[in-house]
């Protein structure tokens, strides 16, 4: 019986220096063959041959492997590099998900390719092959979005952190403006799954320099196309009729139903989409939304609507009575103003809140409610989708919802207010938006 070679007992692979076991015949990093020489070479290659000559003769030692180097392999080895090589020339998400792939791929080659006899060419060392350590993120640019989770990376114009890869909140999802005398905060909810209220607040000074105050607020209806876009279109149409008005000395509850008009004429746009997508989409209905908007000045208060949003006084004197001044285009609105319920009745109804004006293509007569009122004390006046009244409904609730000092700190006190929906329960979109009364000469500017 012949006998096997016995190499003299190694510690470390004259190679890579792995460690060993007695008994190894090859290197269990890198292959090289220990039954070829019992002392360790005077030059070590960087990379081994598998199947190395048992005379012990070295072969021209290798050039050194870059650090992302891969070997010499079979097609589906160079494939996979390949990808993974294309995939770094794309953006971070791209890199993510497509490198994860690959690596599962990688590790399939490498696996079924791990006899000598199937991978005759050199084998990395596992020194020199291993992961480069990640670069470091650049620093976002000045005007870049920075990442709400991680704080550090900007965000793809995809919505995802570039550094992270967390996904981004729409923009939509809560938002907050202010200006001088009025503020406004618009939120999702907790139930939906999309932002469709929209809001626009501007100021404006009347031909005699007296500032006016605007908030237009819209509702987007849900069951339509396109809601949001619809109260977006209109909340920016609507805004830009009163800011163009107002300085050219038309009357405020005049220049509110013009401007109502032109949200209406914005939202009907949206529903001139070409054939062919109709075509693709036979049972899409036509965007809508609903509009409640209000303007104060020194002495004036003004508002209008169409739908079932809603306008609140609230007096900063609370021993005075708080008032709502809008009436909901709704089924329950109807049943008592024909007598055939009574309020609390009507809004227990499961129909309640079905709407029967609202701005779109497909709807009735367009018909603008407005009114203006000359309130004797100061006081706020609040612009809200039923996402907030649903749960302060009557004025009484309303004004308890409002915080005392709202005529100081009015986007404070619309933010309060957008919390008290949220502690209710949040099942709608919410957008209020506050403005003290009279109207301050506090600087002048738009949104």
């Amino acid at each position: 019986m012949s006998e096997m070679h016995q190499p003299a007992a190694l510690s470390t692979c004259p190679s890579c220096e792995w460690p060993l076991e007695s008994g190894d015949l090859y290197c269990g990093a890198c292959g090289y063959n220990l039954s070829a020489t019992t002392v360790s070479p005077d030059d070590r290659p960087t990379l081994a041959i598998n199947g190395l000559p048992r005379n012990g003769a070295e072969p021209p030692a290798a050039a050194p492997a870059e650090p992302d180097a891969w070997p010499a392999a079979p097609e589906a080895a160079r494939d996979t590099r390949g990808d993974i090589a294309a995939s770094e020339t794309q953006d971070a998400d791209d890199v993510r998900v497509r490198e994860s792939a690959d690596a599962r791929d990688g590790h399939a080659d490498r696996d079924a390719a791990a006899e000598p006899d199937d991978y005759p060419l050199p084998a990395p060392d596992p020194r020199a092959s291993a992961p480069a350590a990640p670069a470091a993120e650049p620093a976002p640019a000045a005007d870049a979005k920075i990442c709400v989770a991680c704080r550090a990376g900007s965000v793809a114009p995809d919505g995802y952190c570039e550094n992270c890869g967390h996904a981004q909140p729409r923009e939509r999802d809560h938002m907050e403006q202010e200006l001088d005398a009025v503020a406004a905060v618009s939120d999702r909810g907790l139930r939906h799954h999309r932002n469709e209220d929209a809001f626009a607040i501007s100021t404006a000074a009347l031909p005699d320099g007296a500032p006016a105050v605007t908030a237009i607020v819209c509702d987007g209806v849900s069951s339509a196309t396109r809601p949001d876009e619809a109260s977006a279109a209109a909340a920016r149409a609507a805004d830009a009729s009163l800011r163009a008005a107002l300085p050219r000395g038309i009357h405020p509850q005049q220049a509110m139903h013009d401007a109502i008009v032109a949200a209406a004429d914005a939202v009907n746009a949206l529903a001139a989409e070409p054939a062919t997508a109709r075509e693709h989409h036979p049972h899409q209905n036509a965007p809508a939304c609903t509009l409640v908007g209000a303007v104060v000045t020194g002495g004036l208060l003004v508002v209008g609507w169409v739908g079932d949003s809603r306008v609140y006084w609230v007096p900063v004197d609370r021993t005075g009575p708080a008032v709502r001044l809008t009436e909901d285009d709704s089924w329950a609105a109807q049943m008592v103003a024909a007598g055939l319920m009574n309020e609390a009745e009507a809004y227990a109804d499961e129909r309640a809140h079905a709407i029967t004006g609202w701005l779109g293509a497909d709807a009735y007569e367009l018909e603008p409610h407005t009114a203006s009122f000359k309130p004797d004390r100061p006081g706020v006046v609040v612009v809200c989708t039923d996402g907030l009244w649903n749960y302060a409904e009557a004025a009484e609730e309303m004004a308890a919802a409002v915080p005392a000092d709202a005529a100081e700190r009015p986007l404070h006190s619309a933010q309060v207010l957008v919390g008290h929906a949220l502690d209710g329960g949040g099942h709608d979109n919410v957008t209020v938006a506050v403005l003290p009364f009279p109207a301050a000469s506090r600087g002048a500017g738009s949104a």
